[in-house]
């Protein structure tokens, strides 16, 4: 095991590391700061640092922080990582193989790398509507995170979002600064989000809940210029005439790369841990969203926490594997 801890970030990065994170997002950061702690050479691979702390604006619910923005968090989340000797490969992993004692992984743009030990801090992906036009639209009106293109809907006649959560609810009331009318549709009569989100909500008078209702199609030219959605409750079809639609109804675990290494997965997709966040793959451990722990609890916070956890399972795991050679 690498026993070096410096301050400084290398000029060119190793091929062979103590520990490989694959994933960028608050897990991935917190397990890559807590690994260089424990003096094992760590590299971080994800093509997008913040992961899904991206789509977010305003947090509020970190400790010590009472209001900042996603981006300023994600900043000082990196900037602390790289007051040590941790490197970034800004790529996406394409395949993992165990060859011998070591991982193999080897990203899309072709870097072959050699870890001892890996976490798999993988979040989640977005998840789709499967409606007609959805694909066909897709960027021409047709989104998947408010905070990312709010703003290309300044001064929109009227824009659609479809889900019932957080992520919904906030990208409504953000959706509604700019466009002149928002149609929230919800496939239920009650929200799930939090209370505070649904007052908000509710008391914007440029917000128009659509309770009950599915999207069935989504219309346009060359771009999106109506929706087409049902109660599910009357069967009444209708179509709104909107500008763009932003669908936010969750997160779906990504599962081809945990079981192309035979990690074991839930019935849901998520990556099997105990409390120390080991998988049933020696060596290989997970934090964060992928995980199957505290389901329904996702927050800034216990991914940080896994992250670290997840950092001393693999110092545990080299001390006893490697350190006996």
């Amino acid at each position: 095991m690498s026993l070096r801890l410096q301050v400084k970030k290398p000029k060119e990065q190793s091929t062979e590391y103590d520990v490989a994170i694959i994933g960028s997002g608050p897990a991935s950061l917190s397990c890559g700061l807590y690994s260089a702690r424990y003096r094992m050479k760590t590299i971080i691979i994800g093509d997008t640092i913040g992961g899904q702390l991206n789509l977010t604006n305003i947090v509020e619910n970190y400790l010590g922080f009472p209001k900042i923005t996603a981006t300023d968090l994600i900043s000082r989340f990196k900037k602390h990582v790289e007051e040590y000797d941790v490197e970034f490969n800004l790529d996406r992993v394409n395949s993992i193989k165990k060859e011998g004692s070591y991982f193999i992984i080897r990203t899309v743009n072709g870097k072959e790398i050699k870890a001892k030990s890996i976490v798999l801090a993988i979040g989640l992906k977005r998840r789709k509507l499967n409606v007609p036009g959805e694909n066909e639209f897709a960027g021409k009106g047709v989104s998947y995170c408010s905070i990312c293109d709010a703003a290309f809907f300044k001064d929109a006649a009227a824009v659609a979002i479809v889900g019932g959560g957080d992520s919904a609810l906030e990208g409504a009331l953000l959706l509604s600064e700019y466009a002149k009318k928002v149609y929230l549709i919800h496939r239920r009569d009650q929200f799930r989000g939090q209370p505070i989100l649904v007052n908000a909500v509710k008391s914007r008078k440029n917000i128009e809940i659509v309770y009950n209702s599915i999207v069935k199609e989504i219309k346009g030219d060359k771009k999106v210029n109506s929706v087409k959605i049902k109660n599910v409750v009357s069967g009444e079809e209708r179509e709104l005439q909107v500008n763009g639609i932003f669908i936010e109804i969750g997160f779906e675990p990504d599962i081809e790369l945990p079981r192309s290494i035979g990690i074991e997965l839930d019935e849901n997709g998520f990556i099997k841990v105990n409390e120390y966040m080991s998988t049933n793959v020696e060596g290989v451990f997970a934090a964060g969203d992928c995980t199957n722990m505290w389901k329904g609890f996702r927050q800034i916070i216990t991914a940080t926490v896994q992250g670290a956890v997840a950092a001393y399972s693999a110092y545990k795991y080299l001390s006893e594997k490697w350190n006996k050679n």
